[in-house]
This record gives structure tokens, sequence and C-alpha cells, in this order.
């Protein structure tokens, strides 16, 4: 049995080492685990404050949703070729949950199908020529961002924002 663990524990061992030396691996892991502490945040938040923005010239918490979701359909289709996902800027709290679920899925089931060869491959970009790693990495920062800013609106309607989902 004590053998059997140890086999066992190697095996996830040398499975969170791979993760940690595949750069598209390590994307896919963190990419699902932003995913789901997103998801988690938007379910803790009321339907009836989806419309709540903290000051008049910030978005409400649902435009930022859509925003997100807007920002990963964009790079996902134009330089991973997902699957095009239409977000609801307004919808129950149901429907926009499962949209944002659609869209990260979209663009990670895209990223996860492209070739390791192809991620070094520069593309056009409004902020200059950026290889589809520098892209895939803006699909991350840009998600964290609003997140963040998210993070501060739950707290602001006194909710206390889910723990943090890393790695």
């Amino acid at each position: 049995m004590k053998r059997l663990i140890l086999i066992l524990a190697l095996c996830v061992g040398i499975t969170s080492m791979a993760q940690q030396t595949d750069p598209k691996a390590a994307w896919l892991e963190k990419w699902s685990n932003s995913k789901d502490y997103l998801i988690e945040m938007v379910e803790q938040m009321p339907e009836e404050d989806f419309g709540f923005k903290p000051t008049e010239r910030q978005r409400t918490f649902a435009e930022q949703l859509a925003h997100m979701a807007g920002n990963i359909n964009w790079l996902g289709t134009t330089h991973f070729n997902a699957a095009s996902i239409e977000f609801l800027k307004e919808g129950s709290k149901a429907e926009m949950i499962s949209a944002l679920k659609q869209t990260f899925d979209a663009a990670y089931q895209a990223v996860e199908a492209a070739p390791e060869s192809e991620l070094a491959e520069v593309v056009e970009f409004f902020a200059g020529p950026k290889s589809k790693w520098q892209i895939m990495n803006l699909l991350q920062d840009h998600l964290t961002h609003h997140r963040g800013q998210i993070i501060v609106y739950l707290n602001l309607r006194g909710i206390e924002p889910p723990r943090y989902i890393g790695w």
C-alpha cells in the first residue's frame, strides 16, 4: 500500500513538474483557475447589484463582465481561431455566468489546439507586432486587471471576495 501511495505521489509530482516546465500547459492551468476564480466572484454578487458601479465614470459590475468576455472573445477569435461566443451585455445572472464560461472555454480550447511552434508566430496588433505568446499573456493580464476591479465592487457591497485561486 505504501508503495502504491509513493507511485501515485510521484506521478502527481511528475505531472506538476511538467506543467512547470511546459509554458503552454502552465498557461492552460492558470487560465482554468482564473475562470473558476472569476465565476466564484460573479456567483457571490447578488443579481440586483449587477448594475452597481462605484463611481459615475466606472463600468457597472455587468459591464465589467461584458468587457472581460469581449476581450477574451476578440483575442481568442482573432489570434487563436477560438469559436466566437456572443456575450450578453445584459441578461440574468445565470445567462451571464453561462456566457462567461463559454467564452473562457472557447479560448482555452483554441490555445490548447494551437501547435507549440505556432505560438512564437508574430501577429499584427494595434500596439505593434506581438507573438502569440504575448497575446496569451495579454489575455491573462487583462483579465487579472479587471478581476481586481470587481473585487473592489464586491468589497464595496459588503461581500467578502472568495479566497484567491492561484496556479
